[in-house]
């Protein structure tokens, strides 16, 4: 007899969470200064302290160069810090320097108000501005 357990198999998502990476697409409107605002109100991760978990609404703003972040790529990558370890500052920073990497926008900003715990509320706020270059 084998007492061997198998790992239960990942659901789809679970999967997809995995798999994830940001994906990106032409800007359709280079040279033209907009700006997009994403909310992102079902973020969670994990209290390093105390592994309980934190949870938060992302608001991203940025003004795109060439490259537009996919929403169902970027919804996947936020989904992944679910179960990580991580402290609200580090993981507001990771996020925009990941995004910052797959887009390299003209300008982003991302405010992650974190539910309050022990009547304590924080919000974390990083922003990022493309270097002008010399002509």
């Amino acid at each position: 007899m084998n007492d061997t357990v198998m790992p239960p198999a990942l659901k789809y998502g679970e999967r997809l969470i995995q798999e994830g990476q940001l994906i990106t697409f032409p800007n359709p409107r280079i040279g033209r200064r907009y700006e997009i605002h994403i909310t992102l109100p079902e973020f969670t991760c994990k209290c390093p302290f105390s592994g309980y978990p934190d949870f938060a609404t992302l608001a991203v703003t940025y003004c795109p160069d060439r490259l537009v972040l996919e929403l169902k790529a970027l919804k996947l990558y936020i989904n992944y810090f679910r179960d990580r370890t991580i402290s609200h500052e580090e993981v507001v920073n990771l996020i925009l320097d990941d995004l910052v990497a797959a887009c390299d926008p003209l300008f982003m900003k991302i405010r992650a108000d974190f539910n309050p715990r022990g009547n304590v509320h924080t919000v974390i706020e990083v922003q990022h501005e493309k270097a002008q270059s010399a002509a």
